[in-house]
């Protein structure tokens, strides 16, 4: 299953629920997509927070329904993977992956889809698919922590743990276990009090899509920009209303 809920309302959580590692099959992505397609229509969403239950963030394609396809079909199944990974990195806002566990071959693609990623000191991280014949995560790796850190993790597919993960740059915070989701609600919260605007513009720049040239004059005559100036100068917090 996947789960969608609001913590708060500007805050979605996502959560991946299929036991015992959060494969997913292709009626889960189907959940997934859907899930992703729900928050691009709420505006009052303005970060998503991506984790798993069951101890574990997310373990790939499910190798159940994998050896049932034959090669056409399956072939089709991991660019269908990817294609997912895709819609997620393009997500208008903000995506928090909350690692928890497990994170290894397709779960790590994802992982890499999302804009940040938080672990807990026992999450375990790999690069799997050239244990499984395949290749994944070369791309998004290579351009997240560079060549040098990269290929001894695609390579080799030996795990690592999350240690490993904030040294590499993979992760961006550790957390204990118990803290994870909590920390990655307040990360949450800050990203949501800023512009919202402006938070999709960086985001876009920052991903490669966009660039400051573009967006900065659009983002000069918005209401939220000069709500900003109002309230330095008034000594108050901004209230930002996205337009």
């Amino acid at each position: 299953m996947i789960h969608l809920s609001h913590p708060q309302p500007s805050i979605a959580l996502i959560e991946l629920d299929a036991a015992p590692a959060n494969v997913l099959a292709m009626a889960e992505r189907a959940r997934l997509l859907k899930a992703f397609a729900a928050v691009e229509a709420e505006r009052a969403v303005r970060v998503v927070i991506l984790t798993g239950r069951n101890g574990a963030f997310c373990t790939g394609d499910d190798l159940a329904e994998a050896l049932i396809r034959d090669a056409d079909t399956q072939s089709a199944a991991i660019l269908h993977f990817l294609e997912m990974c895709d819609r997620v990195a393009v997500c208008r806002v903000p995506v928090i992956a909350a690692i928890d566990g497990w994170c290894i071959g397709g779960g790590l693609e994802l992982a890499l889809a999302c804009d940040i990623r938080l672990a807990s000191d026992r999450a375990s991280f790999a690069c799997s698919a050239v244990r499984m014949g395949l290749t994944a995560s070369a791309g998004r790796l290579t351009k997240l922590i560079g060549e040098s850190r990269a290929k001894p993790h695609l390579l080799t597919g030996a795990p690592f743990d999350a240690a490993r993960a904030l040294a590499d740059g993979v992760a961006a915070e550790v957390h204990p276990a118990a803290d994870l989701l909590g920390a990655a609600l307040a990360m949450a919260g800050v990203i949501a009090s800023r512009a919202p605007l402006a938070i999709e513009a960086t985001k876009r720049v920052a991903s490669g899509v966009s660039t400051t040239e573009v967006e900065i004059p659009g983002l000069a005559a918005t209401a939220d920009h000069a709500e900003a100036r109002a309230a330095f100068m008034g000594k108050r917090p901004a209230v930002f209303a996205g337009r």
